[in-house]
């Protein structure tokens, strides 16, 4: 299967160059200019993944605003930021809006392409875990469906990115044992930072909180790292 990736970038040589790159890795390509293409596009269909820039023409945050709307359209396309702007207000902001992965443009070529494969990476891992144990990780009031990629917390749907559902089936499936920041990183087979991973479970605690607000499952072992405890 031939992976399909939407580049949503405004400045055609950056675009022509991200697309070249992309196409030689034998991946599916579409790029599109500005934030009202790309989301008519992924009304009509979804990509396998979005890369995409903050500031899109005249809306200086544009991308920002196209992955909320591709977020309510779809919790698992993975997304990648892009940009120029490397700010730490910036780069929380793209994480707490759903993506799973922030870079900036000064970011070499190979590197950049190896957090693409990172990502789906992980999307085949899961798939892999799937067909190698019970595709229900069931854990109290938790229950993690790794066949459709989906998890539900006293069962409602948890609207989680590969990345947070990564996280939390690496924390659940061994109850009580911390994890350590670096482990839940080489787990999930990618380079993230430290701030990152704290971003991420953040953002996937409060996903929890929106069904639950007395949730407490997912503790910080502080200095050590996290540990599912429900």
């Amino acid at each position: 299967m031939v992976r399909h990736i939407a580049v949503v970038e405004d400045e055609a040589d950056l675009a022509a160059n991200c697309r070249s790159a992309l196409e030689r890795q034998g991946f599916k390509v579409s790029v599109f200019a500005d934030r009202p293409s790309a989301l008519t596009a992924f009304r009509a269909r979804l990509p396998d993944l979005a890369i995409i820039d903050v500031g899109l023409g005249a809306e200086f945050e544009g991308g920002f605003e196209l992955c909320r709307e591709l977020r309510s359209l779809s919790s698992s396309v993975p997304i990648i930021f892009l940009t120029a702007r490397d700010s730490d207000f910036d780069v929380v902001s793209g994480l707490r809006l759903g993506a799973d992965d922030y870079l900036t443009k000064d970011i070499s070529q190979p590197h950049m392409l190896a957090r693409v494969n990172a990502l789906f990476r992980r999307i085949d891992a899961l798939t892999q875990v799937s067909l190698t144990h019970a595709d229900l990780l069931t854990r109290g009031d938790l229950c993690i469906d790794l066949d459709r990629m989906s998890a539900t917390w006293k069962e409602q749907i948890l609207e989680l990115t590969v990345t947070e559902l990564w996280i939390l089936q690496a924390l659940a499936r061994h109850p009580g044992h911390v994890k350590s920041r670096q482990q839940l990183m080489d787990a999930a087979n990618v380079v993230l930072d430290d701030n990152t991973i704290t971003s991420h479970i953040k953002r996937l605690r409060k996903k929890f909180q929106l069904i639950d607000t007395d949730f407490d499952g997912i503790k910080t072992a502080y200095g050590m790292g996290y540990r599912w405890d429900a």
